[in-house]
């Protein structure tokens, strides 16, 4: 995926702790450093929302549709 350039201002302590990060070898550079870190943050933010709409899911409901929806396609599947 093709990098876009952006400017950013961050919070002293945390440049300096990033620049840590990239002097010990954790991180190849700044722009990784913040890359994993919001892509990190994305993922989880995306891993919870997907928890949350999971959570409205009716268990018995969703067997019972995923029940009636085998019985007609069991019926067009050849034997073995």
């Amino acid at each position: 995926m093709p990098a876009h350039k952006i400017a950013i201002t961050l919070d002293r302590e945390l440049v300096k702790e990033i620049d840590r990060g990239v002097r010990s070898g954790l991180y190849r550079n700044r722009s990784r450093a913040i890359e994993e870190a919001v892509r990190e943050k994305l993922e989880r933010h995306r891993r919870r929302r997907l928890a949350a709409e999971a959570k409205k899911l009716d268990r018995r409901e969703e067997a019972a549709l995923a029940e009636e929806g085998m019985k007609g396609e069991a019926a067009t599947w050849p034997e073995y």
